[in-house]
């Protein structure tokens, strides 16, 4: 037995509902597609980083941090729901934020960055874009502990062998869904990013014997660069739960067709996906993540990347708050 897959908190009382998206898929007139709803997840606001998080705070009270330093984009839902974790365990939090490509930063800016304040971050650090935020973070971290303090750092995106432990979770909780609802789903969709999420799918379903097969939509980077990113922290989970050797690089899958221009950057086809899933469906998606993921499903699904009697489920991984930055992109041009 590996004991650190039992050693986590709990921010979800339950597993997330899975809904079949009926008016979706008759529209898209493909496979049956629904939804895993992993943006109802605990803390606040809920995403994906919560199942990371359960895990890897875990770590860090078993450790004896007094404060959690982590790093994202200036609308970053991991820093976010790292922020939320730390209130909620009396521990203190410090950010460092990397500063968008393109265009200022705004420092009253709204959605997630509103929330950092609201939450009461500790101290937040804006660095330039080309900065390394890992060697910002241990800046901050050094000058804790010469306080005498007792600093638990947190990768991008919470991903790491231990943040993805939460997704091999995951991947056993669909499974049992799966079961109970007599669907085995043949593909799982999801944004992909600092790889955690994908990584831990894909491990998850290798440990059940599974034969889902998990699609990473790309929300930067390319494919040969995203694939290879997502092997390493794959291999990496599996030699950390006692999979070793029995994975296999081609399970790996990204595509990059539908990031754009870059990271946080618009495309019309995300703006269409995020209208569409509302409009159908009464679901909020996000510019980042969801939106250029179900951008990604939706292209899949029009070129026939999938068989009329499959199931293909799209992994919501939160991230709403986002949406409040960019309203110019979802309403009417006067």
């Amino acid at each position: 037995m590996k004991p650190i897959r039992y050693e986590r908190k709990i921010y979800t009382p339950g597993p997330t509902p899975i809904e079949r998206l009926s008016r979706l898929s008759k529209e898209l007139g493909g496979p049956t597609i629904s939804i895993k709803r992993d943006d109802l997840l605990g803390l606040t606001a809920g995403g994906n980083k919560t199942r990371k998080l359960e895990y890897l705070v875990a770590d860090a009270i078993r450790q004896g941090a007094d404060t959690l330093i982590t790093c994202g984009a200036v609308q970053s839902n991991h820093c976010r729901l790292t922020l939320a974790a730390a209130v909620r365990e009396g521990l203190r939090c410090q950010l460092v934020l990397s500063a968008p490509e393109t265009g200022d930063y705004n420092p009253q800016a709204s959605g997630n960055h509103l929330l950092f304040h609201l939450l009461g971050a500790e101290k937040i650090e804006v660095v330039s874009a080309d900065k390394d935020l890992l060697a910002e973070m241990d800046v901050l971290a050094e000058s804790l502990r010469k306080a005498g303090r007792k600093p638990y750092l947190i990768p991008v995106g919470g991903s790491n062998e231990v943040g993805s432990l939460g997704y091999m979770a995951c991947a056993e909780e669909i499974e049992q869904q799966a079961w109970e609802s007599c669907t085995p789903y043949d593909y799982v969709v999801t944004a992909t990013g600092s790889g955690g999420t994908q990584a831990g799918l894909i491990a998850g379903f290798a440990a059940r014997q599974s034969g889902t097969k998990v699609i990473g939509v790309n929300v930067s980077r390319d494919r040969a660069a995203q694939e290879a990113k997502v092997l390493e922290l794959l291999q990496r989970t599996a030699a950390w739960v006692g999979l070793e050797g029995q994975i296999q690089p081609e399970w790996v899958q990204c595509e990059d067709r539908f990031v754009g221009p870059g990271y946080a950057i618009p495309t019309e086809e995300m703006v269409e996906a995020v209208q569409l899933v509302a409009r159908t469906e009464g679901i909020l998606l996000d510019p980042v993540y969801t939106g250029k993921a179900m951008a990604g499903l939706i292209g899949l699904v029009r070129e026939g990347r999938f068989g009329r009697d499959d199931h293909v489920l799209f992994l919501h991984t939160g991230g709403s708050p986002a949406l409040y930055t960019v309203p110019e992109l979802f309403l009417p041009k006067v």
